[in-house]
């Protein structure tokens, strides 16, 4: 099992509360390369506003561009995005996009994407929100054909290419991510994608299993062979030993590290294929605590 980080990129994870500096993010990336994990990840979005009574705006750095960044300085470690909004970004640009980033990575690329959900920053950018599964259909149909080296043309209701392919060819098929819960979200998981994320959690419970047993339907009804999506899922890690963070998570993982080990090995033994790590605090010693966790798996 594969064993990545969240990069910080947003409000509240830079180590004194704020926002991160880009120092802050190289850190943390280049503490997952020397410890020997596998993979960091970048969330994306414009803004977050909690809504509500909380009249709060946090902000948020561009996710491509930081994960461009994290390329230049490492060299072993996969970089994926958990996930990238499928809304804010044309899909011929985002396949585009994907194919130069792992032509520069070596092909370490992981496409993370999703259809998007926090309306807020939808409408502060003038975004539509209406029928967000059906315009992600029909974008990540676009886009998983031009990575996988196909000339696309797609007439649909929202989007169109015609003639469309990626000059230079990518020199691999890169690897496509659905972060998916929901029925019509699994089926195009099961479709066109290489890896699913369910996300987040502690310990491995109930609910982690029946996310695990849907997306095993999803496949069961379509005609990928056994195996063919692999399954990450995203759990939050609350390191004890150092100071907590203004809002932690509550289901997080915060025993000693055995007994972080011994989640971990709880999730290979369900046959998680990576799994994907929020730590708190977001600092090089979280990283090295969980390195600990992943070498006493063996």
């Amino acid at each position: 099992m594969k064993i990545g980080v969240m990069l910080p990129v947003g409000d509240t994870e830079g180590p004194t509360g704020g926002v991160p500096s880009w120092a802050d993010v190289r850190a943390i990336a280049e503490a997952v390369e020397n410890n020997g994990l596998d993979s960091v990840w970048l969330a994306d979005h414009f803004l977050y506003r909690p809504g509500g009574d909380d009249p709060r705006t946090y902000g948020m750095h561009e996710a491509w561009t930081l994960l461009s960044g994290v390329a230049a300085v490492t060299e072993r470690i996969e970089l994926g995005t958990m996930v990238l909004c499928a809304s804010f970004r044309d899909p011929g640009l985002t396949a585009k996009m994907a194919a130069t980033l792992d032509l520069m990575s070596g092909g370490r690329v992981i496409l993370g994407v999703g259809a998007g959900w926090h309306d807020p920053e939808y409408e502060a950018f003038g975004l539509p929100t209406d029928h967000r599964v059906g315009r992600f259909a029909e974008w990540l149909e676009i886009v998983a054909r031009l990575v996988r080296k196909e000339n696309v043309t797609f007439e649909g209701q929202y989007h169109q290419v015609r003639d469309a392919e990626l000059v230079p060819a990518p020199e691999r098929e890169i690897p496509i991510l659905v972060a998916a819960r929901r029925p019509r979200m699994l089926e195009l998981t099961a479709q066109w994608a290489d890896a699913w994320n369910t996300a987040w959690f502690g310990v491995a419970d109930d609910r982690v299993k029946e996310r695990l047993a849907e997306l095993k339907a999803a496949t069961d009804a379509s005609d990928r062979p056994e195996g063919a999506v692999a399954k990450t899922v995203g759990i939050a890690v609350r390191d004890p030993d150092q100071p907590a963070i203004d809002e932690p998570s509550p289901s997080a993982v915060d025993g000693s590290v055995e007994e972080l080990a011994a989640a971990l090995r709880e999730y290979a033994g369900l046959g998680v294929d990576h799994l994907i790590v929020a730590v708190e605090p977001v600092t090089p010693r979280s990283v090295e605590r969980l390195a600990e966790a992943a070498r006493l798996l063996g």
